[in-house]
């Protein structure tokens, strides 16, 4: 891998690479050791090349998966948020200060922002709404959809 990447464009990748990239996807707890093993390099190989993925920026950071449910999060909720165009990156940044927002997206169309938020209960969720997303300004209008079932969720991607 090109290390040496000025422009913060994406960077070519090579095989081994993207094994690495998979099994920490897998497996991001794996000791340099076993996953130089896994790809034949050596550990010195494998580390060098993990720090040059995260300094150019294709590995983002390391993080642990939290199951929500398990800490007493039961409310996930969608909102597709209209917005003045004016106002979008003012509205943007104002609910990514948010805790209780997982993700948020600038997506297609007339000024939507797609947001993903974690709640306790629908009263808090509620409480969200109307505290924190109906009250910035540009904000037209809000759809709301509470996930009922989790079928897939993936982190990271498939290379």
């Amino acid at each position: 891998m090109n290390s040496s990447n000025p422009n913060n464009t994406a960077s070519p990748l090579d095989d081994i690479d993207r094994n690495i990239i998979t099994i920490l996807n897998r497996n991001g707890r794996i000791s340099y050791t076993d996953l130089a093993q896994e790809v034949g390099l050596s550990r010195v190989a494998v580390q060098n090349r993990v720090n040059a993925l995260m300094e150019c920026g294709v590995i983002e950071r390391f993080a642990a998966v939290i199951n929500p449910e398990k800490i007493g999060i039961s409310v996930s909720t969608f909102f597709n948020i209209d917005v003045e165009p004016k106002y979008l990156y003012e509205v943007a940044e104002k609910l990514a200060e948010e805790s209780y927002v997982t993700s948020l997206y600038h997506m297609s169309g007339p000024s939507k922002l797609h947001m993903h938020g974690l709640f306790v209960n629908n009263q808090e969720m509620e409480q969200f709404l109307k505290e924190k997303v109906y009250p910035l300004p540009g904000v037209t209008g809000v759809d709301v959809q509470i996930l009922l079932h989790r079928y897939k969720s993936r982190m990271g991607m498939r290379l």
